[in-house]
């Protein structure tokens, strides 16, 4: 059975917030018990105030694009959900890389042990030149990729497939708890020769790990300091 990844990108209708308290307490519960969807596994990450339009960010792997669908479907009508709208949706699927011999712990699928403090995923796709080169070429492109990540242990990636399955080639994403090493490793991984087949890796959403109690509660739906503390629901089996 194959593994798919979705990164699933939501945004707040801002009239939500001027509801009565009690209305969005209760809203904010439905939602956030929506979340633990049976035989997927969970991630939450905050985007409030760090991309226009875009609030929570759910990281998510299942057995089935059904089974993504039918998570989401669950979510989007439960409570608060009913006034969130979906603003980007990444789809990808997990398989073994033709350019590397033995996956090391930097290349892993980013829901296995604790989860570090910062998320950042983005579409990416290469050029027709990229793929029309030689096997030859296209793996020496990656050795001097993978050898400049290396210097950066302290980021981890993960690298899903989206052909024939949403508009990018790939879905990648990257965790970490220090993001000026990650800012470093991309800086240098423009000056790589990989970077001449790049057409595209934007929009970039950098989220901050949180449970969804903690996300729901910063966006209002409880009083300060009265969090709806629900814990998160990510966790792995």
């Amino acid at each position: 059975m194959s593994d798919y990844v979705q990164a699933l990108a939501l945004g707040l209708d801002p009239a939500w917030r001027h509801l009565p308290a009690e209305r969005r307490s209760s809203t904010a519960a439905s939602f956030g018990a929506a979340m633990d969807a049976g035989g997927i596994v969970t991630e939450t990450y905050s985007l409030i105030g760090l991309k226009p339009g875009i609030d929570v960010l759910v990281w998510r792997l299942g057995p089935s694009v059904e089974a993504l669908e039918e998570a989401a479907a669950r979510l989007l009508r439960s409570g608060v959900g009913a006034s969130m709208t979906v603003r980007q949706s990444f789809l990808g699927l997990i398989r073994e890389s033709q350019y590397v011999a033995k996956a090391t712990s930097q290349e892993q699928s980013l829901f296995r042990g604790e989860r570090s403090r910062y998320l950042v995923v983005y579409p990416f796709t290469k050029s027709t030149d990229w793929y029309l080169s030689s096997r030859e070429v296209r793996q020496g492109s990656m050795n001097e990729h993978m050898r400049v990540g290396h210097g950066y242990p302290q980021v981890r990636q993960l690298l899903a497939y989206s052909f024939g399955l949403d508009d990018q080639d790939f879905l990648v994403a990257y965790e970490t708890d220090d993001l000026a090493a990650f800012s470093g490793l991309v800086r240098d991984l423009r000056g790589t020769d990989g970077r001449r087949s790049t057409v595209r890796d934007t929009p970039l959403l950098l989220g901050i790990h949180r449970p969804i109690g903690e996300i729901l509660s910063m966006l209002g739906a409880a009083e300060a300091g009265d969090p709806i503390g629900a814990p998160n629901v990510g966790a792995v089996a």
